[in-house]
């Protein structure tokens, strides 16, 4: 049997009984990419990726939820000489002089245990590349891991690995939600809307113009995950003062209703609201849920239960340099909630602008042309 290399995704456990769904968006992710590939399929709880471009293709494929990790390996038998004699080949090009490494072996063996290998495959490198000093590292302490998958029928030994999205694959709730873009906080509540498995739709709401570039780079980073060739985005101006914390509640009041007048008029069953107990009282929370009960449709409060791996959402999303203004963000302590203008609402809404994109390189100018 040949070596074969391919393009190994390993889906998060939350994702291992929708790995249909997560194949059907790995197709659909490198057509829009135009990634070329042979097939795509599945070996055991593993989904092999037969791609022209492992590098690229892998890249394209980690944009996506579901996916625990992500690696680009090479195919050989499950038996054990070969297993080993790969691992081998393999750390032996990888490795640099000097460097600790580790092997590590899971799945599933054959007529022998996974530790048995683990030991062969380091006594082999220690041995072909004592000239440089290669010698094994810890659990705790590597330069660099080399991993081995197995299944029933073959053992994969990367070449390559990275650490995946996590989450569960987009559409696989079978239920569509609307969310909002309208600062940092929302950026990352829509993110984790995505990431939920819902089939999102996006609008964005902004005070002025001079906050559009800043929220169009935020959607820019979002709607790739969204696996679809073309996206209609909405715009509407809120026109509310930024100044202060009882403005800014009710600049997200006024928000909600307008993603209930857009749930109701789209037929959307889900209202995505970016409210976090660890920033917002639990009154103003409770109250923008009674008002989505209210509208007959389902409040859904993705941040909910977390704490500061929303910063590593944050940085995801390319706000590294946002971080600080997050922070602030969180020292809201108030639980006013301050009514809304009916007068703001309806102006905000007859401000609506649509502008369909595709998914491409020039995202972002694309967007600010269409709004001028």
């Amino acid at each position: 049997m040949e070596d074969i290399s391919y393009v190994v995704v390993f889906p998060t456990i939350f994702s291992k009984n929708k790995i249909p769904q997560l194949v059907i968006n790995i197709k659909k992710i490198l057509k829009i990419q135009n990634q070329e590939f042979k097939s795509v399929k599945r070996d055991g709880d593993i989904i092999l990726v037969d791609a022209n471009d492992p590098v690229f293709s892998s890249s394209t494929i980690n944009l996506l939820f579901g996916i625990e990790k992500i690696a680009i390996a090479r195919q050989v038998k499950n038996d054990f000489q070969k297993i080993v004699s790969e691992i081998t080949t393999v750390g032996g090009n990888l490795l640099l002089k000097g460097e600790r490494f580790l092997v590590k072996v899971e799945g599933t063996s054959k007529g022998f245990f996974t530790k048995d290998i683990e030991i062969a495959a380091t006594s082999n490198i220690i041995e072909k590349k004592s000239n440089m000093g290669a010698r094994p590292g810890t659990e705790e302490n590597f330069d660099k891991l080399l991993y081995t998958y197995l299944t029933k029928d073959n053992a994969y030994i990367c070449i390559f690995s990275d650490k995946g999205q996590g989450g569960i694959p987009y559409q696989s709730q079978n239920k569509n939600a609307i969310c909002s873009v309208y600062d940092e906080i929302s950026a990352i509540s829509c993110f984790e809307t995505i990431k939920q498995g819902f089939d999102s739709k996006i609008i964005i709401c902004y005070r002025q113009k001079s906050e559009l570039m800043n929220l169009v780079k935020m959607i820019n980073q979002i709607i790739p995950r969204l696996v679809k060739q073309e996206i209609t985005l909405e715009f509407f101006n809120v026109k509310i003062s930024q100044a202060g914390i009882k403005n800014y509640l009710m600049f997200i009041n006024s928000i909600l209703e307008i993603m209930l007048h857009e749930a109701k008029a789209n037929k959307i069953s889900h209202v995505s609201l970016a409210l976090s107990p660890l920033m917002f009282s639990a009154d103003f929370i409770d109250h923008s849920m009674k008002q989505v009960f209210k509208k007959d449709r389902i409040p859904v409060i993705p941040l909910s239960g977390i704490d500061t791996k929303l910063f590593e959402e944050a940085k995801e999303i390319g706000l590294e340099k946002q971080i600080t203004k997050l922070e602030k963000l969180f020292m809201i302590n108030s639980n006013e909630i301050p009514n809304f203008s009916n007068k703001d609402v309806d102006f905000a809404i007859k401000s609506k602008k649509k502008v369909t994109v595709k998914i491409g390189p020039n995202n972002v100018h694309d967007i600010l042309d269409s709004l001028e």
